[in-house]
Formats: C-alpha cells, sequence, structure tokens
C-alpha cells in the first residue's frame, strides 16, 4: 500500500513537524502582521490576519496531536519570520507561506494514506480548506489572482 518506499511513520512526524514549524510561523507572523499592517488601504484585512492567526493556532495543535499520536514530539521552533514595514510586503509573505503550506499538507495527505493513517488525512483536508481561505483573502488584499499550487 506504501508508494513511498522511504515513507515510515518515523519520517511522517519529522514532515509533520517541518509543517508545525511552519504554523508556528504563520501565527506569529499573522499577530505580528495584524497589528503593524498601516493604511487605510488594510484596515480590513488587518482584522483578517487576527482571525488567520486563532485559525492557524487551531491548526498547530492539530498538528501537534497527530505527531504525539505518532510517538514523536512535537517541535517548539517556528520557521523564520520575515518582517517588512511595508504592508504589501507582509502580505506577500504570508500569501507565499500560504501556498507552500498547501503545497505541503497535499502531499502529507497522500503520505498519511499511503501509512493508512486516515484520521491524520482528514484532519489536514480540513486544514486545507481554511488555509485556501486565507490565501484567497490574501490574494484580494493584493488586488491579484491567487497563485497556482503545485501538488
Amino acid at each position: 500500500m506504501n508508494k513511498e518506499p522511504n515513507l515510515t511513520r518515523n519520517k511522517l512526524v519529522e514532515l509533520l513537524n517541518e509543517d508545525l514549524a511552519r504554523e508556528y510561523q504563520a501565527i506569529i507572523s499573522y499577530i505580528i502582521y495584524s497589528q503593524t499592517i498601516k493604511g487605510a488601504a488594510y484596515n480590513h484585512i488587518a482584522g483578517e490576519l487576527e482571525l488567520h492567526a486563532a485559525e492557524e493556532l487551531s491548526h498547530a495543535l492539530l498538528i501537534a496531536k497527530q505527531i504525539d499520536y505518532l510517538h514523536g514530539t512535537p517541535t517548539k521552533t517556528p520557521k523564520e519570520v520575515k518582517i517588512s514595514d511595508k504592508a504589501e510586503e507582509m502580505l506577500k509573505f504570508d500569501l507565499e507561506n500560504e501556498r507552500v503550506t498547501i503545497q505541503n499538507y497535499r502531499q502529507r495527505i497522500k503520505q498519511a494514506d499511503a501509512l493508512g493513517e486516515y484520521a491524520l488525512g482528514e484532519d489536514l483536508r480540513k486544514i486545507i480548506a481554511q488555509e485556501q481561505d486565507h490565501l484567497l483573502d490574501l490574494a484580494d488584499a493584493l488586488g491579484i489572482d491567487a497563485p497556482k499550487i503545485e501538488g
């Protein structure tokens, strides 16, 4: 059933910890950006970013729970948070982070299913739905189409 010969539960835990570190990054960046983004054009998105921070926290909790279920230890270290004093740059940083997150979760769902970890796959599907909403909110705030996502 496992179509990835090198994929083990331990490797899945390692990959999920990378995802968890990205969720921490998102929480931190959304908190900072929501409070520091300036300009009348960005008032609405600042409130959305606060909501995104709370949703990212719920994602982090789900991922940490799954890591524990797989007998791993959740990481404590976030990926690096990019900071800018330019609102458009902040939103672009977040947009790219969401794109990468969705791409990684699509892969993780395939990996979880390959290992028979269907509950993990279902949790990730729920997370992706919210991440896609975040991606669309950010693209709308930037006045661009949502980027294409591989995988």
